[in-house]
């Protein structure tokens, strides 16, 4: 059958023909016109407004709106006012369907990418541009593939296709290909899990049981860590989630804690002035915060002070120097009041045995050795 042949099958005249052009025409003018419009009401937003989520999702979705749908539409517009037997009838229903559904999974395909990049954006402390993990760019591919999958279902099944055993078969392809790469699939899903919850980044300091190091890249099986020995450690990011993880480049604080032991003769009065004594100490440092020093432990052997302060600087090396000046100085102060540290002189008795002879009733004298 000739094109020819088949157009006049349809028994349209030169009529209905130029009114049904007329009117795409009109709708293409029309939806161009709306869309054009509305894409510079959204540009021309300013203030709080221009920075909300949902309009930032829109003056990028709508950008993407196809001239080929818009044509597409209108055309089938213009077909809807034609009488059309059967089967035409139909197809343009079909037609309908996959015009509008293609430009919506269009729509949906740059809404997800907008949206992750910005929860990224806004979740990363605008780190987004130098820290996009490949598990970001994953978690986009997938939800996209995800839309377009749907969509292409359901085009096949709005044109009569059975796609029940299609999806049943991708569904027992899906099992047995997860069986098979199940520790692949589970590093996978973990590297999602860090993406998302951020326990850590490329660049933090953190500590797990095995080892301490900076993290220098976050992958999708792996995650590379220096340690401070120099060496590189591959640590596979299913195991992370079951470790407890100290980051310490969040730290925000350093609480520091240490006893000061002193000889347990040392007279009322001056054990009662070396909590004010060694809180002045403390105090007078940048950065510090004092929290007690206090008298905790007395016994036979020492008494112990417990001492506590909090630097509001977490840096590690602000913390050695800091507590290298309050320990000497607190030597110092020891030295000036005379109080020493110096543990409890202790003595052990020694007895010598009896001598083997029966004769000897007078045993020998125990001799006293101090132990220090």
């Amino acid at each position: 059958m000739t094109l020819r042949a088949y157009v006049s099958d349809l028994d349209i005249g030169w009529t209905d023909a130029t009114i049904a052009l007329a009117a795409a025409v009109v709708s293409f003018v029309a939806i161009h016109g709306a869309v054009h419009l509305v894409r510079r009401k959204l540009v021309q937003l300013d203030g709080p407004r221009a920075h909300k989520p949902i309009v930032d999702v829109l003056r990028h979705t709508i950008a993407r709106t196809s001239n080929l749908a818009i044509v597409a539409t209108s055309l089938l517009i213009g077909a809807s006012l034609l009488d059309l037997p059967p089967p035409w009838d139909q197809r343009i229903g079909h037609l309908w369907f996959i015009t509008l559904g293609a430009q919506l999974a269009l729509y949906l395909h740059h809404a997800i990418a907008v949206t992750a990049r910005r929860y990224f954006r806004v979740h990363g402390k605008g780190l987004e541009n130098d820290q996009v993990t490949v598990a970001h760019t994953l978690m986009i591919w997938a939800l996209q593939w995800s839309v377009w999958t749907v969509f292409l279902l359901a085009m096949l099944s709005n044109l009569g296709i059975n796609v029940t055993t299609f999806v049943a078969s991708l569904g027992i392809g899906g099992v047995a290909i997860a069986l098979a790469v199940q520790n692949v699939l589970g590093d996978l899903f973990a590297s999602l899990a860090i993406a998302t919850d951020k326990p850590f980044e490329v660049g933090d300091a953190i500590s797990v049981p095995e080892f301490f190091g900076t993290i220098e890249h976050v992958g999708l099986k792996t995650t590379r860590i220096r340690a401070l020995s120099g060496e590189q450690s591959v640590m596979a990011n299913a195991e992370r989630p079951r470790k407890t993880v100290h980051n310490f480049k969040r730290q925000k604080t350093r609480r520091v804690q240490y006893t000061l032991r002193i000889k347990p003769a040392t007279p009322h009065e001056l054990a009662a002035q070396l909590p004010e004594r060694v809180s002045a100490i403390i105090s007078a440092r940048d950065k510090v915060k004092l929290d007690h020093v206090n008298l905790t432990t007395m016994d036979q052997n020492y008494l112990e002070y417990d001492i506590v302060y909090n630097l509001t600087d977490a840096n590690y090396g602000l913390y050695l120097q800091t507590q290298q000046a309050v320990l000497l100085e607190t030597m110092q102060l020891l030295r000036d009041l005379d109080i020493s540290t110096a543990p409890r002189a202790q003595e052990l008795l020694l007895r010598q045995p009896a001598a083997n002879d029966a004769r000897s009733e007078v045993p020998a004298p125990p001799q006293a050795r101090p132990m220090h």
